[in-house]
């Protein structure tokens, strides 16, 4: 009887590593809205260049959010991928696969920005989620998805290489109304490319 119940239940059928940072990131949210983004103040990435940076900021700032948007799509990305990126390599290695991929976009980010001379602040978990999107590639190069805006199903391997492109031309142009962190996404999908590279040439050994 509990097992129907669970399987019942929307956030009870979600593995759990991939529940609860869906669960963290929507409760910050909404705390950060009521607040009037006081939150974001103290738990957003600062660049070096603005003498605000912490250390656990490089953990924090994966869990908030600009927009509703910005949250529903990050998070979207996260149920969609993460649940069966999680049922396949197990919770410690997703656990891995996510902050490992969040924490090379951030690194990432913040030496452009260092190089640039430009002092900034970044929120979001897209780095963990481009992370997990060139995971499901490597994994399943030969599913098909659909992109917004474009209403043709696309191989998953062919997926990743065009959104690289595309953040690279953006992150190297810069436009000057663009807000985006296009390096922390390019970041974040190399280091799930080179996880995934290892564990598969591992994958014989014991986990």
């Amino acid at each position: 009887m509990n097992s129907i119940n669970r399987q019942g239940n929307f956030l009870g059928a979600i593995p759990q590593v991939t529940r609860v940072i869906l669960i963290l990131n929507v409760i910050l949210f909404i705390v950060d809205l009521a607040t009037r983004y006081i939150v974001r103040e103290f738990l957003a990435l600062y660049s070096f260049n603005t003498g605000a940076f912490q250390p656990y900021q490089l953990v924090s700032h994966m869990f908030l959010h600009g927009s509703f948007g910005h949250i529903f799509f990050n998070m979207f990305g996260l149920y969609m991928f993460g649940k069966i990126l999680e049922s396949v390599l197990g919770s410690k290695r997703f656990f891995l696969l996510y902050f490992l991929s969040g924490l090379g976009a951030a690194l990432l980010q913040l030496l452009i920005y260092q190089l640039q001379g430009s002092p900034a602040i970044m929120i979001g978990a897209s780095g963990a989620i481009f992370g997990i999107l060139a995971a499901f590639a490597m994994m399943f190069p030969n599913v098909e998805l659909m992109i917004i805006f474009l209403p043709i199903p696309i191989k998953a391997k062919y997926i990743v290489p065009i959104y690289a492109v595309l953040e690279l031309f953006f992150g190297i142009a810069n436009f000057s109304k663009d807000n985006i962190a296009h390096f922390a996404h390019l970041g974040g999908a190399v280091v799930g490319f080179i996880l995934i590279k290892i564990w598969k040439r591992n994958q014989f050994r014991i986990m």
